[in-house]
């Protein structure tokens, strides 16, 4: 099992030699590896937690971001690929769900590596058309106020002048990067999908979570939560309760994952 040693793009805030399964984690936009810091107590001792640290942001915040999703995918293929080297899952939220599924795509097509599992958090299917209106180069009074809509910066933040000319390149970026995904048809993963979203979220819908079953041959799992879309926060021990024994499952050859199964559970 290959340590994970001095990498840009890989944090592991508690590394697990005794670990089965590695969890790559991905943010929203704006987001950063430290929104994973809390994950890796609740799902030891078979998973090592990795947070993934985009450039723009932590300790890479002097690096331009990436504002197209095509060399995003293809530089952190690049930097996971000696990690590979045990069974490895993804989770994603928002923004990192859609990079989630481009990666497992990129590194299934490309490598013949495919996660053991995808997790998806606040973000339609991928195949789904986006029916939002762009906001990455609206006037930056137009595009704070869109993010007072997704209620994940605090207010006191978007308040500060200053420090928001400081973020704001970053936010803009990967935004671009979402706006400017343009889906094309791929194969259907054999891996498993865990797929949540939150009950009060106004930009998800239910149906726009169950699409994501389409993009697996095997077992596929919704679950609402209570929260709005940075439910991932308000409800994170229950998330991880629920995630926890799902990933285990995909790597146990006691419990292997059923093709077809559905555990939906929209009410959890």
């Amino acid at each position: 099992m290959t340590t994970i040693k001095a990498n840009p793009w890989i944090t592991c805030p508690q590394p697990n030699p005794a670990a089965k399964l590695r969890l790559f984690c991905l943010p929203y936009a704006g987001g950063g590896a430290s929104s994973f810091r809390a994950w890796s107590a609740p799902l030891l001792p078979s998973i090592e937690v990795c947070p993934i640290e985009l450039p723009g942001r932590g300790s890479r915040f002097q690096e331009p971001p990436y504002t197209r999703l095509t060399p995003l995918i293809q530089d952190l293929a690049q930097a996971l690929l000696p990690y590979l080297d045990i069974p490895f899952a993804f989770f994603g939220h928002s923004m990192g769900a859609l990079l989630s599924f481009e990666l497992a795509q990129f590194l299934s097509q490309t490598y013949k590596l495919t996660p053991t599992c995808l997790a998806v958090a606040g973000r339609p299917a991928p195949h789904l058309p986006n029916c939002g209106s762009p906001i990455h180069a609206l006037p930056d009074s137009e595009f704070l106020q869109k993010l007072r809509e997704f209620n994940g910066t605090p207010e006191p933040v978007l308040a500060n002048a200053e420090l928001m000319q400081i973020l704001l390149p970053t936010l803009r970026a990967d935004f671009a990067v979402i706006e400017t995904f343009a889906y094309a048809a791929s194969p259907v993963l054999n891996c498993a999908i865990a797929t949540f979203g939150g009950q009060d979220d106004p930009k998800v819908s239910l149906a726009d979570l169950e699409a994501w079953r389409e993009q697996t041959h095997s077992t596929f799992l919704l679950h609402l939560l209570p929260g709005d879309h940075f439910f991932i926060h308000s409800t994170q021990a229950q998330l991880l309760s629920i995630l926890k024994p799902f990933l285990a499952q995909t790597v146990s050859p006691s419990l292997p994952p059923k093709p077809s199964v559905d555990m939906r559970n929209p009410h959890v």
